[in-house]
C-alpha cells in the first residue's frame, strides 16, 4: 500500500512542477511579445523619420540645381 501511494504523490507532485514551470513560461512569452511589439514600433518610427529626412533631402538637392 505504501508504493502505491508514493507513486500516486510523486505523480501529482510532477505535475504540479510542470504546472508552475508551464505558467513561467507563459508569462516570459508575454513579456517576449510585449517586447517585440515595442521594438517594432522604434523601427517603425525610425523608418518614417528617415524617409522623412531623405525626402527633405532630396528637396534640398533639387533646389541647389
Amino acid at each position: 500500500m505504501f508504493w502505491p501511494m508514493l507513486a500516486i504523490a510523486l505523480g501529482f507532485l510532477g505535475i504540479a512542477v510542470l504546472g508552475i514551470l508551464a505558467v513561467k513560461v507563459f508569462v516570459e512569452a508575454q513579456r517576449l511579445g510585449h517586447q517585440v511589439t515595442r521594438t517594432t514600433e522604434r523601427i517603425n518610427r525610425a523608418a518614417e523619420d528617415l524617409e522623412r529626412a531623405a525626402v527633405n533631402l532630396a528637396a534640398t538637392g533639387e533646389t541647389l540645381r
